[in-house]
This record gives structure tokens, sequence and C-alpha cells, in this order.
């Protein structure tokens, strides 16, 4: 078994996936949280088998407070104390905000800013216990446009962290937004959204993202945006119109021009 216990959100796929492999392959038992039980049991099982280490299950939906709940239970067990937290957990949505229903933009908020909020709170405080602890919060490059309510609830993450990093470095925690780009990953076939105008190099692999977001924590940084594209890219969105980053933002989704001829 580990000496170290890591948790993560949304661990079944995509970038939570790759946190699960490389932490397992690091020595860190972990704790894995997904809605889907039958996965969560395929993915510990392999995990456990691979690399040796302790691989607990938490089903649970994280736009629930019961869900959450049980999340936060595990983070404050003091028999088990946890070292890293990753909240990776999150969709998107395909529509604009005036065609999709208000609950799926109600769960989106939840997921991407309530959630990773009082998990995060959670975890300090047990962290701060121990005058140690590591926390990643997956991001977005989305969250330094103003593209949608997605962009905007990454947007919160990326401050927040930013703030939590100030904070909580005294404690002896160290606090780190993720912010990648465009991954080979599941998320945007299960959120239903178009990718279509994408070009190659925009595109990242979940390993090297996640193999960035790790390094970047343990060297204390407050926020981690992998390839060297996406931090020009980044960089340069200061000086470029909000007009001009949603169009740009709408065509790589492929969704048609509303301006008239």
């Amino acid at each position: 078994m580990g000496t170290h216990t890591a948790v993560i959100t949304g661990s079944t796929a995509g970038i939570g996936a790759s946190f699960a492999r490389q932490l397992a392959s690091q020595g860190y038992d972990l704790v894995l949280a997904a809605r889907t039980e039958e996965r969560l049991a395929a993915q510990s099982e392999a995990l456990e088998a691979q690399y040796g280490i302790r691989a607990e299950t938490i089903a649970a939906d994280l736009t629930t407070d019961d869900g959450v709940g049980a999340v936060q239970e595990r983070l404050t067990d003091p028999a088990h104390p946890v070292h890293l937290l990753v909240n990776n957990a999150g969709h998107g949505l395909a529509g604009s905000f005036l065609d999709n229903d208000l609950d799926d933009e109600r769960d989106l908020l939840r997921l991407h800013v309530q959630t990773p909020m009082e998990l995060t709170h959670t975890a300090a405080r047990a962290m701060a216990a121990q005058r140690a602890g590591r926390i990643i919060n997956v991001a977005s490059v989305a969250g330094f446009t103003p593209t949608g309510t997605y962009s905007a609830a990454k947007a919160w993450v990326v401050n927040f962290s930013k703030a939590m990093h100030a904070q909580l470095k005294p404690e002896g925690i160290t606090v780190t937004a993720l912010c990648p780009g465009l991954v080979r990953t599941e998320f945007h076939e299960r959120s239903g959204i178009s990718v279509t105008g994408a070009k190659r190099w925009m595109w990242l692999d979940p390993e090297d993202v996640v193999r960035q977001g790790l390094t970047a924590n343990a060297q204390g940084a407050a926020v981690c945006v992998p390839s060297a594209q996406y931090r020009a890219l980044t960089a340069s969105l200061r000086f470029i119109p909000d007009p001009v980053v949603q169009w740009a933002a709408d065509k790589r989704m492929g969704v048609p021009s509303t301006g008239s001829d």
C-alpha cells in the first residue's frame, strides 16, 4: 500500500483517469469518485492489480449535497488522511444560454463552482491540521475567455485557486489551477459539443496534461497552462477584443455566423 492518498473526482475517464494512473504509478493509494459504480469498480480493480496500491471508490453524483457529502466524509477521516485532492469532475453544455434548460445550467454551476469550493474547504481544513497538503483544481483555457457559462465557471476556478494558493501556502498547502485547452478525451462527445473547427495543434494528450499539472503543483505553481501553444494563446488574449474571441470560439465549435451579409 502507498504512504500517501489522493482523492480524484471524475476519475473514470479522460483527465481524471490519467491522474489516477499517474498517481498510482507514483505509489499513491487512491479514492476514486464518479457517478457510475460499474466503471469505478473496473477502474479500481485494474489499478490495484497493475500498481499494487489500494483504490477505494465512491459512487456519487457531485451535483447533489449527498454526493458531495460522501466525498467530504472521506476527506475528513482522521484515521486515513488525504494528501492530495484533484477536483476534476465536470461536463459541458452544447447549446446557447437561452436554449439550455435552467436546471442544466444550475447543475453546471454546481459541479464546476460550488462542488470544488466545498471539497477544497473540507480538504484544506484537514490538511491544515497536518501542516501539509496539495490541491489541484482542473480549470480550462476557456476560463480566460468570455465565451459562455462554462468559461465563466472555469474563470471562477482559476481565480479561486489563485486566491487559495496565496491564503493556504502558510498552512503548508499548495493549490494549483490546471488550465488545459482541448484534450483528447470523451468530454466533448459526452457533452454533445461539436469541435469540427479545431485545428490539430489545439489537441493535447491527457497524459501530458496531467504530468505537467502534477509537476507544477509539486513545484508550488498557482496556475499551470500545459503546452507552449496554449501559454502563448492565453498571453495574447488580453490584447484581443472579446467579440473576436467569441467569433473564434464559435468557429472552432462549428457554430454558424449570425451576422448579416
